[in-house]
């Protein structure tokens, strides 16, 4: 797969992430110790760190060089990333993130979803600082990030998911917050209005883009490139695009559709994988994430400095090993 952030060309992204690792690490520090050690687990456990390079880069389209107040920016989004993680992991009863034991594992349900909501809490405290609108901005896509995965929630092992409903859940626990990294770095860098909304926007069908070829991955990779179980959205009952897809089709739809709506076992997972890729699912799906890429493309060429930005959804797309059709 791509490095994304290679893909971004970022000059010196590595000295400024570094500032935005320092300053997460700082602001998951509690007067107690015990939860300083919960809130810091994933992220001692590293991470791309990609939501707080968007911000970066879409701060770096007027500014000469990232500022405290951009870090800091960069911080707060990436606690929303983490602190919604440790409730996923609560709700996935995952035992594993990151390559390391996951928190709801090592020390209980509870302690995650509290530990989670401290997460949450600092994200909100710092982007107050950051000013009325960025700490509005952060407060409401929590929210959107909740309705998008109650939306998932809903139409758990649900054969009859549609695409609309599919897309909608995505906008909200993906493309929300891809698009708020994009917007805050815009106005803490204090771009003119209209490039504002044009880099949300942006971030938006990126985040789209993102998470659609995060599916069509759990589908086409192994376990060992993924770092965690391929196929597990079908095993936890979330059916995803390629999914959608193939169910939609009389070569597939009916095999498919008699495995699924329950839970999976190891080798009825693989063979409904392996139903997915042969239908041809997987392309049609990507062939949706190439339109939104060519959304991203189309809302960069509106702002000076955006154009590679604006081309991440396509590079994440031509790494795929499937052609968009």
């Amino acid at each position: 797969m791509v490095n994304l952030l290679e893909a971004l060309n970022l000059p010196h992204i590595d000295e400024d992430l570094a500032r935005v690792e320092g300053a997460l690490r700082r602001a998951v520090t509690a007067e107690d110790p015990f939860l300083t050690e919960v809130a810091g687990h994933l992220v001692h456990a590293g991470g791309k760190r990609l939501r707080p390079a968007l911000v970066l880069a879409t701060a770096l389209t007027a500014v000469p060089h990232v500022t405290d107040d951009v870090v800091q920016g960069g911080v707060s989004v990436e606690l929303v990333h983490l602190g919604s993680l440790y409730h996923d992991d609560v709700m996935d009863e995952a035992e594993v993130r990151r390559g390391v034991q996951s928190v709801n594992a090592r020390w209980g349900n509870l302690v995650a979803i509290l530990a989670g909501d401290f997460l949450l809490a600092r994200a909100s405290e710092i982007a107050a600082g950051l000013g009325t609108e960025v700490a509005a901005l952060l407060a409401a896509t929590i929210g959107r990030l909740c309705e998008g995965q109650i939306g998932e929630l809903q139409t758990a092992y649900n054969v009859e998911r549609t695409e609309e409903a599919y897309l909608q859940a995505i906008a909200g626990k993906t493309a929300m917050l891809m698009s708020t990294a994009c917007r805050v770095g815009a106005l803490v860098a204090q771009l003119p209005r209209p490039e504002v909304e044009a880099l949300t926007s942006l971030g938006r069908s990126f985040g789209m883009v993102f998470q659609i070829v995060d599916d069509i991955l759990d589908i086409v990779e192994t376990e060992e490139v993924l770092g965690k179980p391929s196929g597990h959205d079908m095993v936890e009952g979330v059916y995803t695009l390629p999914v959608i897809r193939a169910l939609a089709l009389a070569t597939s739809g009916g095999d498919l559709r008699a495995l699924l709506g329950r839970p999976l076992d190891a080798p009825e997972r693989e063979k409904a994988r392996a139903i997915v890729r042969a239908s041809g699912g997987v392309e049609a799906a990507a062939g949706v994430a190439r339109r939104f890429a060519d959304e991203a493309v189309a809302h960069g060429r509106g702002v000076d400095g955006a154009e590679t930005l604006g081309e991440l959804g396509h590079r994440l797309i031509d790494s795929l090993p499937v052609e968009a059709s």
